[in-house]
């Protein structure tokens, strides 16, 4: 192999790996066995496990990145809508390996780690956009940071749950994830609340208040 090559090599042994065992659970000694080479050829292409992960990681931040970009690209109609579900779903199905290892180290509502991180990035994107779309149907817009991230995490957690269970279809999902979204902001209600009910339901662990019925277990 060129060194072109064998690097290559070692990134795809490497990201399947890390996918499959995580950082800690992989060894350079896997790797370079694995690529039937000695464990000083790994050192000096990376440096080290460590310069191998980041290395996997980047690019697989510019894969998602890139996908994210098309995907919000254009006008906001509900098949661009519709496509950019599917997009999504077909970037985790291509991408196996590298949306598990983006995940791995963070939960998408944590906004911390590599992927908390990058969901992060994309949410403060659909604001600007649900922002538009709320002051041009009377809704305030101040609200749409906060859609902007219960969109974006529903959909990534969508992804991840869909990543283990691989079914139904990713065309039904996408369906079915267009239709809670888009039909759900199509009626939004511009000034919601809580039944009187709910509002008056105690904290877990406090005592009901004053003609109440206590709450069950």
């Amino acid at each position: 192999m060129t060194g072109k090559e064998r690097r290559e090599q070692l990134l795809d042994i490497g990201r399947r790996l890390f996918a499959e065992r995580g950082f800690e659970g992989t060894s350079i000694e896997e790797i370079a066995s694995q690529a039937g080479v000695s464990k000083p050829v790994v050192y000096e292409h990376f440096g080290g496990k460590e310069g191998l992960y980041a290395v996997v990681i980047d690019r697989e931040v510019e894969r998602f990145l890139a996908m994210a970009t098309v995907i919000l690209s254009g006008a906001h109609t509900r098949e661009k809508f519709e496509a950019a579900a599917v997009a999504l779903l077909r970037y985790i199905e291509d991408n196996a390996d590298g949306f598990r290892i983006l995940v791995r180290d963070s939960h998408p509502a944590s906004g911390t780690g590599t992927f908390g991180s990058l969901i992060s990035d994309i949410a403060r994107q659909v604001e600007y956009i649900l922002g538009d779309y709320f002051r041009a149907r009377g809704y305030d817009p101040k609200l749409a940071p906060m859609y902007a991230q219960m969109l974006v995490g529903m959909v990534a957690v969508t992804g991840q749950w869909w990543l283990d269970a691989r079914k139904p279809k990713v065309e039904v999902v996408a369906a079915h994830l267009v239709n809670l979204a888009w039909n759900g902001l199509s009626q939004l209600d511009p000034a919601p609340s809580l039944s009187a009910e709910a509002s008056r339901r105690p904290r877990p662990g406090q005592p009901p208040r004053p003609g109440q019925p206590p709450q069950p277990n």
